[in-house]
């Protein structure tokens, strides 16, 4: 345990924890190094006898961010209101992988998204089942669920008592509870395969075999780039849909990468990435593809997937 008010490597070492939270938070690598560096500037913007009175300055700092996060959280809402077609999670690329393709200098700066632990609580299908939570019950359940905090500090940050903030909780929980069901890496890994294998071979029937009949396939462009504004359902449609893609593509490359932590693809034209999609996978087909291509989430992926 640190001393009260903690010493400056102390206080640096807390970066990593609060990253990883302020990212399941948020869904965005970007607004959760933004809401830390916040949470930073205003413990350095104490005096400091108030640091020193601080007893646990992780704590605060924990404290801080979620609170930075819930303000976000609500705002996010109305941005996105606004936002062209559907709006996904940043995507998280495993740095590994790329090192070991030798597409990364690994002794390049740190970035945020190599500190976030690639985990269950970080792939695409929760993510995105903890973007359908209002703002207070994804702070509860993370906050408890994931990181364990006991319902006594979280209601410091919802500013509600111990026990509604259980309430909020046990409501998220009922949500999630689909999205948590167990999953075989390696399964999905071939699966993903043959999604890619079909795809380079135009060859539809097989894609469709390799899809869900009730799937569907969501795309976020961000208004940036050409892509379906609405989810294509229906996994004849999705297999269409994506011949048609590849035949008007010419030089894209797919790559079998991990994609926050799950086997996924990642489209590559001349060393750059352009699409990363993610999928979920039951019973041996595809029922969920989530491909992102917004040029502003794909930060991380730009610098560990150029060649």
């Amino acid at each position: 345990m640190g001393t009260a008010g903690g010493s400056a490597e102390e206080i640096a070492g807390e970066r990593r924890h609060l990253i990883n939270v302020a990212y399941r938070l948020l869904g965005s690598v970007t607004e959760a190094e933004d809401a830390v560096q916040d949470a930073f500037a205003r413990w350095y913007g104490l005096s400091r006898s108030r640091r020193e009175e601080i007893l646990s300055p992780g704590a605060w700092l924990t404290t801080v961010t979620s609170r930075i996060c819930l303000d976000l959280l609500g705002s996010a809402r109305v941005r996105r209101e606004r936002y062209v077609g559907a709006w996904l999670p940043e995507p998280l690329p495993d740095r590994t992988e790329w090192n070991h393709a030798g597409d990364v200098d690994p002794t390049g700066p740190a970035d945020p998204a190599d500190q976030i632990v690639l985990d269950e609580s970080v792939t695409m299908a929760f993510l995105v089942v903890l973007e359908s939570m209002t703002p207070a019950e994804r702070v509860a359940f993370v906050l408890h669920d994931v990181f364990r905090y006991p319902f006594t500090e979280i209601a410091d940050v919802l500013g509600r008592t111990p026990a509604a903030c259980k309430q909020l909780a046990a409501s998220a929980r009922r949500r999630v509870s689909v999205a948590r069901a167990p999953m075989t890496t390696t399964g999905q890994a071939d699966v993903v395969k043959h999604v890619k294998e079909a795809w380079e071979a135009r060859d539809i029937t097989a894609l469709v075999g390799l899809l869900d009949p009730a799937a569907v396939m969501t795309a976020d462009g961000g208004g940036m780039v050409g892509t379906v504004l609405r989810p294509v359902e229906g996994g004849a449609r999705i297999a269409q849909y994506m011949i048609a893609i590849a035949d008007k593509s010419p030089g894209l490359e797919l790559l079998e990468r991990s994609v926050n932590g799950v086997p996924g693809l990642v489209a590559q034209r001349a060393g750059v990435v352009m699409t990363v999609a993610s999928f979920d996978v039951s019973d041996g087909r595809v029922t969920r593809i989530w491909a992102i291509r917004s040029p502003k989430k794909l930060g991380p992926w730009t610098r560990h997937g150029r060649l």
